[in-house]
């Protein structure tokens, strides 16, 4: 007789969860009798065409106050296509909606506060929905898969939008999340190709990893003021990101932050303490890029392939400089390694093709992997290094195999002769760039001097510069 058990409770299943639900006018609820309230469940018979939800339903001769819509209540109801929710309805719950690939049209009333997980979840031709002013969080996944919606009304009121909640709405062009917004989670508007623009508030303090992956039409974005950490992959593969404005609060750029990203220049201000592993990998439009001395830690490969970095200046706080964090920066001209970095990991520098100048003011040398110019043009570059060093560099492998090995430049602004007092004196720095200009070489050394340690510049009196280095 066991092997009937399962068998017959598969079949009693369904039964049980349905025992309670009555069907009114064509919809079924669940009657909460105690409480006077009913809430919208699943038709056995899948909905269609257009509901209209009533605020009230009288069974029995009792009134009911219609307040929810159950757990996959209109789930996989492929012929329906518009429903009006009325404004007795505070909680619209899991999956209520998920699969409804010819749903138009949803209209939410204020009297809602809570939409959860998955709620609209692959509602294919759903293509514009207004959020109203109740609802303070947004659950996982409630509009993931709605790849037809292009017009979305955020509430100023909502403070939380869970992961994948917009997820590969692939015709959303843009979006304002209003001024209460806290948090986005993981994913949010991941494969979201459409999105061209978005208002970040100034109250947002947290963007979960892969929020912004592969967002390849989004050009620009202000990260507001108060974020303090740039996840893992949040803008990788924003292909068409060419300006991004950071906060001076960022302290963490997470393992491939801006991967693949078109950003020309970017300023990380002045608390970033580490840059991730791939961070800025492949940004090949990336020429100019100011480390703050705060970094004390940049990861594994951050700048590979960045191919339009010219000079890196790599702060004083930095101690280990990890393998192929420069690796194929082809246009990399002029390297400045500051005294305090103690090791140099394996093709840190490789393929650094065009390299011509390297500025290490380290007196001790540091422990440096054999390969970590691995066809860079040492044969061809100039080692910058600390007078009493030279020997020590000339002994040392890899170091031993760069062209020449000098004393560094102590030639300061001072030496530069001008025609006349008219002369302007202009200030750039190594990838052109203007700093600052002065009509005196007194001013002109003002100018150098708060400039930070280890800044190469280029100091122009009429036809004559010259480059300098900032000790």
């Amino acid at each position: 007789m066991k092997k009937y058990i399962l068998p017959l409770l598969t079949v009693l299943l369904p039964m049980v969860a349905f025992a309670d639900a009555v069907e009114i006018d064509g919809i079924y609820y669940n009657l909460m009798e105690d409480i006077k309230e009913a809430e919208v469940t699943f038709n056995p018979n899948m909905y269609s065409g257009s509901v209209d939800i009533p605020a009230t339903v009288n069974y029995d001769g009792v009134d009911y106050s219609v307040t929810s819509i159950a757990e996959w209540a209109f789930k996989s109801s492929i012929e329906l296509t518009s429903v009006t929710i009325p404004n007795s309805v505070s909680l619209i719950r899991q999956g209520s909606f998920w699969y409804c690939p010819n749903l138009t049209s949803v209209t939410i009333p204020n009297s809602v506060t809570s939409i959860e997980y998955g709620a609209f979840y692959n509602c294919g031709s759903l293509t514009s929905i207004a959020i109203p002013n109740s609802v303070t969080s947004i659950g996982v996944s409630v509009f993931e898969e709605c790849t037809s919606l292009t017009t979305i009304t955020m509430p100023n009121n909502v403070e939380k939008i869970g992961g994948q909640a917009f997820f590969h709405c692939q015709s959303l062009a843009s979006i304002d999340l209003g001024n209460s917004l806290i948090s986005i989670g993981v994913s949010v508007f991941e494969e979201c190709t459409s999105l061209t623009s978005i208002t970040i508030p100034n109250s947002l303090e947290e963007i979960g990893d892969r929020a912004f992956f592969h967002c390849q039409s989004l050009e620009s974005i202000d990260l507001g003021n108060s974020v303090t950490s740039i996840g893992v992959s949040v803008f990788e593969e924003c292909t068409s990101l060419t300006s991004i404005t950071m906060p001076n609060n960022v302290e963490k750029i997470g393992d491939r932050a801006f991967s693949r990203c078109r950003i020309t220049s970017i300023d990380l201000g002045n608390c970033v303490k580490s840059i991730g592993s791939y961070a800025f990998n492949e940004c090949a439009s990336l020429t100019s890029i100011t480390i703050p001395n705060s970094v004390t830690t940049i990861g594994e490969s951050a700048f590979n392939f960045c191919l339009g970095l010219t000079s890196v200046n790599i702060p004083d706080s930095l101690t280990t400089i990890e393998p192929n964090t420069f690796l194929f920066c082809y246009n990399l001209t002029s390297i400045t390694i500051p005294g305090g970095v103690t090791s140099i990991g394996e093709g840190a520098f490789g393929l650094c093709l065009t390299l011509l100048d390297v500025y290490c003011y380290a007196e001790n040398v540091p422990s440096t992997h054999s390969d970590a110019f691995n066809r860079s043009p040492n044969d061809y570059a100039t080692l910058h290094v600390p007078a009493g060093s030279v020997d020590a560099y000339k002994a040392a492998v890899p170091w031993k195999n760069f062209k020449d090995i000098v004393p560094l430049n102590d030639e300061s602004i001072e030496t530069l002769e001008y025609s006349s007092p008219s002369d302007r004196i202009n200030i750039y720095s190594i990838d052109g760039k203007f700093i600052g200009s002065a009509t005196d070489q007194n001013d002109a050394a003002s100018i150098v001097n708060h400039l930070p340690s280890g800044t190469t510049a280029i100091v122009r009196i009429g036809d004559k510069s010259v480059k300098i280095m900032v000790k």
